[in-house]
């Protein structure tokens, strides 16, 4: 973990240093002198080579201090401590709806295979896979949100005083926005994994000791079955993330989403690598707990 982190920090680095502007421009504006311009990327080291930039930003990162943003100067890391906690929580009812989906559409194909439930579980599958989030999303608007009386509001997070209800209600267009294409392709690894299961001599050695389909089927085909989209529900948590940031645009929450948007809009380097940099690292810790639990799914690999 400790290597791909510093790995993303050098090619976060590298990416933002390569991309088009001036930071003091961005920082002085256009209308500030030559002078002015050079004498803020001396104070802040811009003229350093890119090596020593590196390091110092290393540094830093090591102290916690992801620096501040471009004028009116913020504190990148407690901007970051405000939004994040939205984008966590958008993704997690996005991963929430996503594997509920996916047990339930998998194992009913599983189950029924290639009778008329299974066939209405791939074309829902396929139709999810081929359907992008921001689209989702405004279709959502539309069918939900407008109109003489909407079921939820179109934007924004609810207040405080509305409580766990009115949460509820302002997330839960963006969280299936998110969650409904994450689940289809969970849905036809499920049904894969369950239908490979099923087939194996042990279910049917079970069945013929007189122990009761059911019974085999959630103690024993299920989890065993649970391993591969386990591994793929970690990977995809990426996308959910990835896909938060474009969710949040487009339904006006106050996340990361807005953040990374005035970073680039703004070009300020500080706050867009903090962005990344938490999104990144936040990936990287999610699949190190997705591989801790194979150990509870498959008690099998602790003597591998």
């Amino acid at each position: 973990m400790p290597l791909m982190i510093l790995g993303i920090t050098l090619l976060v680095f590298l990416v933002l240093q390569a991309a088009p502007g001036d930071q003091a421009s961005s920082a002085l504006g256009d209308g500030a002198s030559e002078e002015a311009k050079q004498q803020y990327r001396q104070d802040n080291g811009l003229n350093d080579p890119l090596v020593l930039q590196y390091f110092r930003f290393l540094g830093k990162l090591l102290q916690f201090d992801l620096g501040v943003t471009t004028p009116p100067a913020k504190s990148v890391a407690s901007m970051i401590g405000s939004a994040f906690p939205l984008t966590l929580q958008l993704t997690f009812l996005g991963v929430l709806i996503a594997i509920v989906l996916s047990l339930a559409f998998g194992i009913l194909g599983a189950l029924h295979r290639d009778k008329w439930q299974d066939q209405l579980v791939r074309v829902f599958s396929i139709a999810a896979i081929a359907t992008p989030s921001f689209w989702l999303g405004i279709l959502l608007i539309q069918w939900f949100a407008l109109g003489a009386n909407p079921l939820f509001p179109s934007g924004g997070i609810a207040t405080p005083e509305s409580g766990f209800g009115g949460w509820l209600n302002s997330m839960a267009l963006p969280a299936l926005a998110l969650g409904i294409p994450v689940s289809a392709s969970l849905i036809r690894v499920v049904r894969t994994s369950m239908v490979e299961e099923l087939d194996r001599d042990y279910v049917r050695t079970a069945i013929g000791n007189g122990v009761p389909y059911r019974e085999v089927v959630s103690k024993n085909v299920l989890r065993n079955a649970l391993v591969t989209p386990v591994t793929v529900l970690g990977l995809r948590v990426g996308y959910l993330l990835g896909g938060a940031v474009v969710i949040e645009m487009i339904f006006a929450l106050p996340g990361m989403g807005q953040l990374i948007l005035n970073g680039i809009t703004n070009l300020d380097v500080n706050l867009v690598q903090g962005v990344v940099l938490t999104i990144s690292v936040t990936f990287v810790l999610v699949n190190i707990v997705v591989d801790l639990l194979y150990l509870l799914i498959n008690p099998r690999i602790r003597t591998v």
